[in-house]
């Protein structure tokens, strides 16, 4: 089979870059031919991103997404088009190019950008709905979602109401892949065919070796910014009278302050280790006893779950959205209210002071990683969605003529 993986690489390397590298080069070591389509968010350099009444307009309709589409689908002729991201450069316009070459279109919603001009439901610190499930998002255009800019957010939420109208969500893409059936659930109360949704997380690239020994400290690895909670962690780790050993690995925009906070406030416990490599943060793994993820907004999929699953690391994390099914409460780790530094304290020190019932957890996450975050698992899933598209688009009569016997024969 020839897959067509289109995607909008952003400027800081994020969490979709790798799983869009990790299928395509799951689908190449099993014999597929992946072509790749890209445009990349350096192009907006010194354009004001979306400000300007071009760049709006190509975000809503890129007429060079579409030439280009065109013109590599004519040359590769492939089986399907797998989306993961349009915003802003490739835009809508490349599922029409599919539609009148006849490949069916997969677009796997790695985030919440057709519901939300922010993608992310949080504002003011907090998860906010405002725009879901409106025609015209104007309560994201009011606060500026995107970027802190009303300009840039009204070309994000022109882009959806224009596509919304043109039926371009309900006609042009075969197959939605969510990641969860809690953000499943939120794409069909936004309004996406509910019978055109399917789940498939992501997957864990290369096996770890399950934990053999307790380990010796709590881990957090994540961006180091506010909707992922690490300054939720100082506070809880202040109000603990246990001195537990816990190490933060990862960069971003909280780590001066943490960094202050932590000498401040003398919190021996607690290590700053910066950003390390994807190798490196296995390490870290496989001598932790538990992974901690106080995240404060609607997750995607966290690969840095899947990955503690696979060494059978527990995870205490926040009762909120996909994380809150992800992790089984009492089963593969702990929930705490979101948001609550006591709770999560006091699920730390219960988790810490439990050695039997962590490693029983342990186990648990390493049957869950073997049961559905294996790379192989995750090819057979993949196979079908695009078994599923490809009979879809032939059942609507379009699928180009090479795929289907001639009407003359």
């Amino acid at each position: 089979m020839k897959i067509l993986v289109v995607h909008n690489v952003y400027q800081q390397r994020a969490g979709e870059e790798a799983v869009t590298g990790a299928e395509a080069r799951l689908l190449g070591a099993n014999g597929h031919v992946v072509v790749r389509y890209e445009r990349h968010n350096d192009e907006l350099q010194g354009r004001g991103a979306l400000s300007g009444i071009g760049a709006a307009v190509e975000t809503i309709w890129s007429s060079r997404s579409f030439r280009e589409m065109a013109t590599l689908i004519e040359k590769e002729r492939p089986d399907v088009a797998h989306f993961h991201n349009t915003f802003p450069l490739i835009s809508p316009s490349a599922y029409y190019a599919c539609a009148r070459a006849g490949v069916p279109v997969v677009q796997t919603l790695h985030n919440y950008r057709l519901l939300c001009p922010a993608a992310k439901f949080r504002r003011d610190g907090k998860v906010c709905e405002a725009c879901l499930g409106r025609n015209v998002a104007w309560p994201g255009v009011a606060h500026g979602c995107y970027r802190g800019s009303r300009p840039a957010t009204a070309a994000a939420v022109a882009m959806l109401a224009v596509h919304r109208g043109m039926g371009s969500w309900q006609t042009k893409v075969d197959i939605y892949i969510a990641l969860s059936e809690f953000a499943r659930r939120k794409f069909i109360e936004g309004g996406l065919p509910a019978d055109r949704i399917v789940v498939k997380p992501n997957f864990v690239a290369g096996d770890l070796a399950a934990r053999t020994q307790p380990g010796g400290y709590v881990l957090f690895v994540g961006r180091l910014s506010e909707e992922k909670g690490p300054q939720l962690l100082l506070s809880a780790w202040r109000g603990m009278p246990a001195k537990i050993p816990l190490r933060i690995a990862g960069d971003g925009p909280l780590l001066e302050k943490l960094s202050r906070e932590i000498v401040e406030s003398s919190l021996a416990p607690i290590e700053l280790v910066g950003r390390r490599t994807p190798d490196e943060v296995r390490a870290l793994m496989h001598s932790a006893r538990f992974l901690v993820f106080p995240s404060m907004w609607y997750e995607g999929f966290p690969m840095t779950i899947a990955e503690a699953f696979a060494g059978g690391l527990p995870v205490v994390a926040s009762q909120l959205g996909s994380i809150a099914e992800i992790v089984q409460d009492g089963v593969t780790g702990l929930h705490f209210e979101p948001g609550s530094a006591t709770d999560l304290a006091a699920k730390v020190e219960w988790a810490w002071n439990h050695p039997e019932e962590l490693a029983r957890m342990g186990r648990a996450a390493r049957a869950e990683y073997e049961a559905k975050y294996q790379p192989s698992t995750n090819y057979d899933m993949l196979m079908d969605i695009y078994r599923v598209a490809i009979a879809r688009r032939a059942r609507q009569g379009v699928v180009r003529m090479a795929h289907v016997a001639s009407v003359e024969n």
